[in-house]
Parts: C-alpha cells; sequence; structure tokens
C-alpha cells in the first residue's frame, strides 16, 4: 500500500481559523511591510485565546489541535515564503506530533527543512529562517537534513524514522520528502519485525520507568503506562507493517471491535483534553499532572468535593480511562505479536483440559460459549495461568470472552463453594501470582469477585506519603511478598527472605495483604474496616477459626509494627516487652514483620534504606527474645544497664582504662545512657570525653556506623555544656550541612554536661560516604559553631519541595505524662518542612522548656517527632494552659513557616 495516499495534501479541504483572527493573505501582507516579528507574537497570542476559550466551551479537543497545526501551517508557510527559496531546492517538513496535525497549545513544533544535495546556496535563506522562528518564541524542534542523511539517521536510530513516518509537506517540493519515504520503508531497513521488537522494547523500558502502573500519583500523560503514547506505539506499528495511517481507520474487523475502537478513540480524546488542559493551566508544556494541577483539573472537569475530593473524583476517572487504554494496548500488541512475528510459523498449541488450550504462550479458551455455560471459568483461567511457567498471558480472544462475561460474576456466583476454592487455589499459584492478580483487575474479574477491591480501584491516595493508588499499593506489597521467596531478593532482604519462607501458610500472608488497606476512602479507621472485610472473607472461603483470626490480627495491625520502631524508644526492654505482649506469639510476629516490610517498600520507594531496615529488625530481633524467653520472664533493667556498663569495661580496661576511673567518668551519667546505648558506642564516647581537658569547648564525634543495628547511618557524639539552645543551635547546624535527623538521643548529665547523639543521613536518603572528607568536614563545622557565640542561621537553606506547597497538611501535636519515667510527652507529625527541628527547640527555649530526650523520626515527606521534656524543675509539665500554649505555638509556627516557602 502507498502510504501517500493516506497522508493530507498541503491543499486539504480543512476548517480553518476566523478570516478576522488570522488570515494568511493579510499576514503575508504584514509580512512584507516589514513587520514580522510582532506580527507573528499578536496572532499566536490571538489564536492561543481564542482556542482556549474554545475549549472551555466544550469543543472537541482534535478540532483544537487540528485548527492549530494547521494556523502553524499558515504561520511558517507565509515565512517560509518571505525567504525566496531557490524552487525545488528545499522543502519544510512538519514531523511527529505536527506531522500529524495535532499540535497541542506549548508542544514543540518540530519541522524538518528537507534538502537537495548541494544546496549550500540555500544557507543563508536557512539561517534567516530558522533565526526568525526563534526571534518570534515559537517553540521550534528542527533538523536540517538531505534525503541521504535522512536514510543514514534513520538506518541507525528508530527514533529519528519514527518521526519520517510522519510527515506532511508544508512547503517545497513533495519529490524529496517522498524518496525519503521511498528510502526509509521496510522495504530498505527496519523491517516490519524488528520495528515492532524495537517498539515494543521501547514501550517495555518507558513502563519501566514509570514502575509498570498506570497509578503513579503524579502520572504522565504522555509517557505513563495507558498514556497517549502507549496509542502512538500502536498506530506506527500499524502503519509500519499494515500500512494503516492513524488509528480511526484501522481495520477493525482483524485487530479492534467496533466497540473497542470506540473505546479507544474515546480514551485518546480524554488523554488529549487532560494535555491540552495541562500546557493551558500551566502556560507551558507540561505533561505531568502534578499535584498543583489536579485540582484546576477537578475544576475544569466540574467535580465538586462530596464523599470524596473533587480531584479525587478526578483522577480516578483519569486512572480508569489509563486502565481501558493499558488493555486495548495489550490486545494490539499480542495481535500485531501473531500477525507480524508470527506469521509464518506455526502455532504451537498444547490443550491444557477440556476448557482451555495455551497457543504461543497464551491461554485461551476452546469454546466461544465456555463462560456463558460455564462461568466458573472465569477464575479457572487464571488458576491454569498460574500453574503452568510458559503461559505468559491470556489469548486477545479470551480476553474479550472474559470482558464480555465478567458480568457473570454476581453474588450467586461469590456464593459458590467451588468458585470460593478455586479464587483460594489462585493465591496459591506458583508462578506468576501477582501478574495475574492485576490482570484481573484489568480484565474486572477482581474487582467483580471482591467488590470491595472493585471500590478501590483508582482510588487516589491524596498525599505525599503514598506513591501509588489503593489498588496498585496492594498488589505492589503482593509483589514484594512474593519477592521474599525469590533467591534474587536475599542480599537486599536478607532477614526478611528467611522470615517469609518459613511461614507456613503464605497465602494468609497475601490475604492480609489484598485486605490491609481495603478500608480507605470510607471514612473512619481503614485497619479496623478492613478486618471486618478480612473477617468475612475468611469465613467465605473456610479458613480455620485460628487462620481467619491471624488474618484478621494483621490487618487491623498492619501499621503497629512501623509505628512501635518508628516513633519508640525500642532500645527500652520495657517497650519490647509491651510489644511481645501485643503480639503474642512467634508465628504472628513473623507474619506481622513481612507485612510491615512489604508495605513500607510498596508505600513509597523513598521509604526503605538501611536506618529504617535496622529499626525494624532490631524491633524483631528483640521481641523474638522476649517471646522465646517467655512473656512472664520480662528482663530486669538494672541488669540490662550492669550488663552494658560491663561490656563497656571491658572494651576500655584493654585501651588502658580502670575500673575506678570509669566509675569516675560515669558517675554523673543516668540510667537512661546506659539502657539505650551499645557498650562499643558508650566506649567510644568515653575514650573521647577523657582525652578532652577543655570542657568549656564542645567535643563533636563523627562516624558511620559499623553495627548493623545502624547501618548506613553517622552517628554524630556532641558533649558540651548544657544550655537551652543546644539543641536547636545542632538542629540548625545540621539543616545547614544539608543533613536529615532520623534518631536524636539527649542525655542531660547531673555535672551540667549534655551527652547528644545524632543518626543522620543526607537529605536524599542516601549514605555519607565511608571514607569521605565530609566527615571531617561536619565535625569541624559543628564543633566551631557551637563554640562561637554567634546566633546560629535563622532560616534553612532548603525550599519546601514543590508536592509539599500543593498539601496543605496541617501540624498535629499532642501532649501527654509519662508516670514512670516522670517526664512530658510531646508529639508531633507535620510535613517535613526546612528547619523543623531547629524552630522547636527554639520554641522550648521560649517556653522554659528543658529536652530530657527526643525520638526523631523522618517518614518520606512527614515527620512523627516524640520529645520527652520537663519544667526547669526537672518535672512534668502538668499546667494544661501551658501545654495548649506550647503546642499551640508550635503548630503556628511550623505551618506559617510553611505558607514562607
Amino acid at each position: 500500500m502507498n502510504l501517500s495516499e493516506h497522508r493530507p495534501a498541503t491543499t486539504d479541504h480543512r476548517e480553518n481559523l476566523p478570516s478576522a483572527l488570522f488570515d494568511p493573505d493579510t499576514f503575508a501582507q504584514a509580512i512584507t511591510r516589514g513587520a514580522i516579528i510582532p506580527t507573528t507574537k499578536a496572532a499566536l497570542a490571538a489564536v492561543t485565546e481564542y482556542l482556549h476559550g474554545e475549549f472551555h466551551k466544550g469543543s472537541e479537543v482534535a478540532r483544537l489541535l487540528h485548527l492549530r497545526a494547521h494556523f502553524i501551517d499558515d504561520l511558517l508557510g507565509a515565512l517560509w515564503d518571505a525567504q525566496h527559496w531557490p524552487a525545488d531546492a528545499a522543502a519544510l517538513v512538519a514531523v511527529g506530533g505536527y506531522g500529524r496535525g495535532e499540535l497541542h497549545p506549548h508542544s514543540d513544533v518540530d519541522i524538518l527543512v528537507l534538502l537537495e544535495e548541494n544546496c549550500e546556496h540555500c544557507h543563508p535563506q536557512l539561517e534567516k529562517f530558522l533565526t526568525l522562528l526563534w526571534d518570534v518564541g515559537l517553540n521550534i524542534g528542527h533538523s536540517v537534513r538531505t534525503v541521504a542523511e535522512c536514510r543514514g539517521k534513520a538506518e541507525k536510530d528508530i527514533t529519528v524514522l519514527t518521526n519520517l513516518m510522519e510527515t506532511r509537506v508544508i512547503r517545497g517540493p513533495e519529490f524529496l520528502m517522498e524518496q525519503v519515504r521511498e528510502q526509509t520503508g521496510p522495504d530498505h531497513m527496519w523491517p516490519s519485525a524488528d520495528f515492532f521488537r524495537a517498539k515494543l522494547e521501547e514501550q517495555r523500558a518507558r513502563h519501566a520507568k514509570y514502575a509498570d502502573t498506570e497509578y503513579n500519583l503524579e502520572p504522565n500523560v504522555k509517557s505513563s503506562p495507558g498514556g497517549l503514547r502507549d496509542l502512538q506505539i500502536i498506530a506506527w506499528i500499524a502503519e509500519r507493517h499494515f500500512g494503516v495511517d492513524s488509528l480511526e481507520t484501522m481495520d477493525t474487523g482483524e485487530f479492534l471491535t467496533p466497540e473497542e475502537r470506540k473505546m479507544l478513540l474515546r480514551g485518546r480524546d480524554f488523554m488529549w483534553r487532560v494535555r491540552y488542559a495541562l500546557h493551558m493551566i500551566a502556560h507551558r508544556e507540561e505533561d505531568r499532572l502534578l499535584f498543583d494541577h489536579q485540582r484546576e483539573l477537578a475544576a475544569l472537569w466540574g467535580f465538586v468535593d462530596g464523599k470524596k475530593l473533587a480531584v479525587e473524583q478526578f483522577m480516578q476517572t483519569y486512572y480508569r480511562w489509563a486502565l481501558a487504554l493499558s488493555e486495548l494496548n495489550e490486545l494490539l500488541i499480542q495481535n500485531f505479536d501473531q500477525a507480524i512475528l508470527r506469521a509464518d510459523t506455526l502455532d504451537e498449541v498444547r490443550v491444557l483440559n477440556e476448557h482451555f488450550q495455551v497457543r504461543n504462550g497464551y491461554i485461551e479458551t476452546l469454546r466461544d460459549d465456555l463462560f456463558e455455560n460455564n462461568p466458573n471459568a472465569l477464575l479457572e483461567v487464571f488458576v491454569l495461568a498460574g500453574s503452568y511457567p510458559e503461559i505468559i498471558g491470556v489469548g486477545t480472544s479470551t480476553i474479550r470472552l472474559i470482558r464480555a462475561h465478567r458480568h457473570l460474576i454476581d453474588s450467586e456466583f461469590r456464593a459458590d463453594p467451588r468458585n470460593r476454592e478455586t479464587f483460594l487455589q489462585i493465591l496459591r499459584s506458583p508462578y506468576g501470582m501477582t501478574r495475574l492478580l492485576r490482570s484481573m483487575t484489568r480484565y474486572g474479574i477482581l474487582g467483580n469477585y471482591l467488590p470491595e477491591f472493585g471500590r478501590i480501584v483508582g482510588q487516589m491516595q491524596h498525599d505525599l506519603f503514598h506513591t501509588y493508588t489503593v489498588d496498585a499499593h496492594t498488589l505492589e506489597v503482593i509483589q514484594y511478598m512474593r519477592r521474599f521467596q525469590n533467591s534474587e531478593f536475599d542480599e537486599r532482604f536478607p532477614v526478611t527472605s528467611r522470615v517469609a519462607r518459613r511461614l507456613p501458610k503464605i497465602e494468609l500472608l497475601y490475604i492480609a495483604g489484598l485486605y490491609h488497606d481495603i478500608g480507605k476512602g470510607r471514612g473512619g479507621d481503614h485497619s479496623e474496616l478492613g478486618a471486618v472485610d478480612a473477617e468475612r472473607f475468611c469465613s467465605d472461603h473456610g479458613l480455620s477459626q485460628r487462620d481467619t483470626n491471624l488474618v484478621v490480627w494483621l490487618v487491623k495491625n498492619h501499621l503497629t509494627m512501623s509505628a512501635v520502631s518508628q516513633r519508640k524508644d525500642i532500645s527500652d526492654p520495657d517497650i519490647i516487652q509491651q510489644f511481645a505482649h501485643h503480639v503474642g506469639d512467634m508465628n504472628r510476629l513473623d507474619y506481622l514483620f513481612t507485612l510491615t516490610v512489604a508495605d513500607i517498600n510498596a508505600t513509597n520507594p523513598t521509604l526503605w534504606n538501611a536506618w529504617r531496615s535496622s529499626l525494624l529488625r532490631q524491633l524483631y530481633t528483640g521481641t523474638g527474645r522476649a517471646l522465646r524467653r517467655g512473656l512472664e520472664n520480662p528482663v530486669d533493667k538494672q541488669v540490662w544497664i550492669e550488663e552494658t556498663r560491663k561490656a563497656a569495661i571491658d572494651i576500655l580496661e584493654y585501651r588502658g582504662f580502670t575500673v575506678e576511673e570509669l566509675d569516675d567518668l560515669w558517675r554523673e551519667q543516668g540510667e537512661d545512657y546506659f539502657l539505650r546505648e551499645r557498650a562499643e558506642d558508650i566506649a567510644w564516647h568515653t575514650e573521647a570525653i577523657a582525652g578532652h581537658h577543655k570542657r568549656d569547648e564542645p567535643l563533636v564525634l563523627v562516624r558511620n556506623s559499623w553495627d548493623s543495628s545502624v547501618a548506613n547511618a553517622t552517628q554524630i557524639f556532641i558533649h558540651a555544656r548544657s544550655h537551652a539552645q543546644l539543641f536547636s543551635r545542632v538542629c540548625a547546624q545540621l539543616e545547614q550541612l544539608d543533613l536529615s535527623v532520623h534518631d536524636a538521643r539527649i542525655y542531660n548529665a547531673r555535672d551540667g554536661m549534655s551527652l547528644d547523639t545524632f543518626y543522620v543521613l543526607n537529605s536524599d536518603g542516601g549514605p555519607i560516604a565511608d571514607e569521605s572528607p565530609r566527615l571531617n568536614y561536619i565535625r569541624e563545622h559543628i564543633a566551631r559553631a557551637l563554640a562561637s557565640d554567634s546566633e546560629p542561621p535563622s532560616s534553612a537553606r532548603r525550599l519546601t519541595p514543590r508536592q509539599m506547597k500543593s498539601f496543605p497538611v496541617p501540624t498535629e501535636t499532642s501532649m501527654s505524662i509519662d508516670d514512670i519515667k516522670q517526664v512530658s510527652v510531646l508529639e508531633i507529625s507535620s510535613p517535613d518542612r526546612p528547619g523543623l527541628l531547629a524552630r522547636v527547640g527554639r520554641i522550648f527555649v521560649d517556653f522554659g522548656v528543658e529536652l530530657q530526650a527526643a525520638k526523631i523520626q523522618t517518614l518520606g515527606e512527614r515527620v512523627e517527632d516524640v520529645f520527652f521534656i520537663t519544667n526547669a524543675e526537672q518535672q512534668p509539665i502538668t499546667d494544661p494552659d501551658l501545654c495548649a500554649a506550647i503546642q499551640q505555638e508550635i503548630r503556628r509556627q511550623l505551618d506559617q513557616r510553611a505558607e514562607e516557602n
């Protein structure tokens, strides 16, 4: 087929802009009068304003894209004509999206200036033309090539070839472009099979960049899975192999049903409309659905806040369209695979049973009426797909049959014991279980079988803590659970992998993962709501009461282990003992630990680091010891303290210290210091303090921890005169050094000295290199700053991240009294804002509050900090008015600082 037969001619009949707005002849006359730049800029502004107005009126977005492309055709044509090119020496060609006649408000105008060979005499005109385009402010992407150069570039780079497949000649001779089309056709380079493989690999790589999900919270409407690029991939492959020039002209009989084609075009129009709106409100080329644009788009679409926020309603609409387009992309890619790669090969067919067979790696039904006569097979197909490693997916014809019959999954279907057992078999699948669940979600099976899951499909979690929608996060959790059983991930998850492999019934872990967040979006405690659903599922599916109790407990407590490890002092034996009592037995601990690690990793990729891993490992190990020792045999704190002192003495005696010297050095230290610190660190501190004779000058020690419990964190130890501003001054300096505090331990000795330990990472979450000269620089910088009488910097260098400005989450505080330790406990939950700790420290000074200890935790973009404070008499703060005033000032200052940034 001659591809040029399907291309719009340069003189095609088309809708034009109102002549009062832009008339090509009038524009050309203005150019001849020497008013090129102001006239062009005025035309661009007027046309843009008109098209935006049409958008707001609800005009078809395809019409607006084509109008803009046609306007740019006329504009460039007039500017081209003004250069008086030699006859047939050069052609002005639209390429890429512009070549397709689809031009969004701020997309690049991609052009090719196609020159005949030996066209040096064109260079003056070429230089003037390109300079003029830049001067008038057009977003031009240009290349200048001969036919031979086009052929050479396209041969080496499939991206160049793809651009050359989407071209329109705006000015100049058509024959030059015809030569390019001929010389770059599949008969000369990139035959359709090679082209298909390359484009498929390109799509896989692009999808991997976006974690293979349509459900990122800030998806890219052009490049994310289910976005416009997925549709363009289809169009390019169809053009290269079948000579089809657009999705509109694709043969619906062979590859798409009429309904699928209709959905594909509607989905494309939706994505076009979103992209147009993004460009319009951002006033630049912007294809990311950024948080700060999502609310405006929701308003443009007419959504209003109700049970769900307007922005959540809009994003759920977007996600469902993206999911539908991903499904169509999968169908067409598989059809193309059969038509292109397997056209001349015999099908490999293997019959599995009386219902299904495998053809070329895809499972398919033996009869078109299978699901109609045997609805149970809607689940059976996935059981079989997970039973054979050679099955790579569901065949397109069967996908269509599944979609056509998924309505048969009703209450009667769900109540059938056979179907309930079949679903449990899916959760026990030896191969590709997560892939099966993703396919079941995409085809509407999982949401129909579990209506509670159907309600969270595309359910946005409008915060910065979660990266994906609820359903995507849920499937990511199960994906991590599967990874723990794969030796490939042993190095990354050494402890979790060992624990996961000894779980007696792995499917119970999957059920807990499936239900842990299923209560979100309903209001109320999602853990409690999810536990009710999980209990119903377990009961319906015939699980024993013991297994049911375990799953329900896991769903209710899926946040507990993370919270304890990150917010409690897990070096305190009492905390470990309390958590051990809560867990009850080793089996529950193993399941909860595995669920917690999977949940954190699937929530936000930036959350999991060696520090967080070490906290969970420390809590898991300590709790395991407590359970093995017996809950009736708690650790005696005094014994713990004496053991730590004895271990530190053993280390220091080897270095020449006597017991009497150590007793003298440690006489003023409180019990908490020996309760919370490791013997190795106490020895490190003690040896340095003994050798530091200038007590009025602060001692600062810095090293990377070698102990597995604090792996990949840098320890900063400070021994200095205790004063009210010490904590805020240290935090201000750490902020200036671009260090993120992950834990802080504050001890005030009875001799007026303070022993403070800070565990820090780089602000990006990465560790400081072990041999880095920066370690010494940090030590010198902090020591110099603390020795100086000058005021600490009043503001941090870091700006509040862009995303956080879209989430005005207010600071939350609470205060209580710890009767055992006789301190007030202040808890602060807030977005992680620059200078937060230093500001809190200054507030303590203003209110005469003394900091006794702190537990600092940064959870992604959120902090959850716990401060143990007293009044000047070392007593808890009991005045309710004072407690309220302290909290009010903290909330006011932190939230005010967020607005300033």
